[in-house]
């Protein structure tokens, strides 16, 4: 029998695009923690301090939003729901300082950076992530999570499940994440992020600088890793990911016209900090921002051969 939910419905005082906010956190369609279904309702999975949840996120109007949730977590994630959808997120001194940022910031007014507030739950996928496509990346969470994770509790959509505990992947062998097509070094990182979990949980009650520092203290962990979770888990508007591959090439075609090198990402969104991270997540969701493509795809190593 399905346990009854814990729901709520939320007002926020301005609009809120609740799946808009909410897609930053999936890793890909096949996400076995992220679900959009047919109703346009949100489906995700998580892992609270007080344990495994399912919860369901759906739009009634701009500034009314119904969810519902399920397991040991769901009073826990019912609490959180409004900073979870960017309640803590104020774009009041952000300066578009271009047409297409325009355009896109008053095409989007919905759209929140998120604060998960669980750091283990951003940071294991972006460890995933570091130096591969995100096409491998993506499969091989999906993998992880499929052998390793629980079945997601109550009326989730078939094939859902809630990734591991910490303490999952802090034991994880090193031949499992080798299946998974995870190669050592990114393994490593994972394992030694998992075992100090507690010590990074805590770094939501931190400041941003004071976060980023015990973040990056784990060995494997940079600016870039140290960005992706904070643009999930602190809500963290001004979190850019610093040396990510297509990065250059999205701030160059979309705002300076012209090609950019990595070393030159950084200085030039300096004028919209401390919105950086919503300069990028709004150049994602504008058609035509990046570059078209040209010449070969970077090679694929399978890492599971090797």
């Amino acid at each position: 029998m399905i346990e009854a939910a814990v729901t709520t419905t939320w007002r926020p005082r301005r609009a809120v695009a609740a799946a808009l906010t909410l897609a930053s956190l999936g890793r890909g369609r096949r996400d076995p923690c992220h679900r959009v279904t047919g109703d346009g309702a949100v489906w995700r999975t998580s892992r609270t301090q007080t344990g495994p949840v399912t919860y369901r996120v759906a739009q009634r109007g701009p500034s009314e939003i119904d969810a519902s949730a399920w397991g040991p977590g769901a009073a826990e994630l019912i609490d959180g729901l409004p900073a979870l959808l960017g309640s803590d997120d104020d774009d009041g001194s952000f300066e578009p300082r271009h047409p297409l940022l325009h355009k896109a910031f008053h095409r989007l007014p919905g759209l929140r950076v998120p604060r998960t507030g669980r750091v283990i739950e951003a940071l294991i996928p972006a460890v995933i992530e570091q130096r591969v496509l995100g096409v491998d990346a993506r499969a091989a969470w999906c993998r992880l999570v499929a052998r390793h994770g629980e079945a997601a509790p109550g009326p989730a959509p078939d094939g859902m499940r809630v990734p591991p505990t910490a303490k999952a992947w802090a034991g994880l062998q090193s031949w499992e994440w080798h299946l998974a097509g995870v190669d050592p070094g990114r393994a490593s990182t994972a394992r030694a992020g998992a075992s100090v979990a507690h010590r990074l949980e805590e770094c939501v009650l931190l400041d941003r600088p004071a976060a980023y520092r015990r973040l990056q203290a784990v060995p494997g962990i940079g600016l870039w890793t140290a960005a992706e979770v904070g643009a999930r888990a602190f809500g963290d508007a001004d979190a850019v990911s610093l040396g990510d591959y297509h990065l250059p090439g999205l701030i160059g075609h979309a705002l300076a016209g012209h090609p950019l090198s990595h070393d030159e990402v950084e200085p030039f969104l300096e004028p919209w900090r401390p919105h950086r991270y919503r300069v990028v997540r709004l150049l994602e969701l504008t058609p035509g921002a990046y570059p078209p493509r040209r010449g070969p795809r970077r090679s694929r190593p399978d890492f599971r051969q090797l």
